[in-house]
């Protein structure tokens, strides 16, 4: 329900759609004792929904959870939605594509 509501109440989506793999997440996670930790929801960092392309703050839209990630450790849960990597946030084009080496072995693109 915290999924939900943080989806609903705070982002402004209508619903919340959670796959398979999300609903067994779910029950691992109720059978273990973990609902009780906090959410940090992994989506875009472009928009509110799961979607990069509803840029801002939409309204009225899905969020599909694919899967839901433990961290015990931190002792929070991760709902992963939409496609999204699990990094830090990076611009859209990463210095790390400007970085080559040529025939003769010589590194460019560092500075």
């Amino acid at each position: 329900k915290k999924i939900e509501r943080i989806a609903t109440e705070v982002y402004g989506a209508s619903h919340v759609d959670f796959l398979p793999q999300a609903k067994k997440d779910l029950k691992i996670i109720n059978e273990f004792g973990y609902n009780n930790l906090p959410i940090c929801v992994a989506k875009t960092q472009n928009s509110l929904s799961d979607n990069p392309q509803l840029l801002g703050r939409p309204k009225d839209f899905l969020v599909t959870v694919r899967e839901i990630i433990i961290s015990a450790g931190a002792g929070f849960l991760v709902p992963l939605t939409g496609n999204i990597m699990r990094m830090p946030g990076l611009p859209r084009n990463p210095a790390a594509e400007g970085i080559d080496i040529d025939d003769a072995g010589n590194i460019t693109g560092l500075s």
